[in-house]
């Protein structure tokens, strides 16, 4: 079986694993009915369509009620 030599310092060690431990942006794409930025497959939170379709009520529109 294969030994190391000599120990890998801390800071080898985190480089190799900050490849996979880096936080990435999310994609944002905009909402076709009211152009507001929302995440991609999402319903839309500031006016609650999917695809075309109204998903949820949203609070403004609650309280309009």
């Amino acid at each position: 079986m294969a030994v190391p030599k000599k120990k890998k310092s801390r800071m080898r060690r985190d480089h190799r694993r900050a490849q996979h431990d880096k936080v990435t942006v999310r994609a944002m794409a905009v909402c076709p009915t009211c152009g507001a930025p929302m995440v991609p497959h999402r319903a839309c939170p500031a006016c609650g369509h999917y695809n075309g379709r109204k998903i949820f009520e949203t609070d403004e529109e609650v309280g309009e009620e």
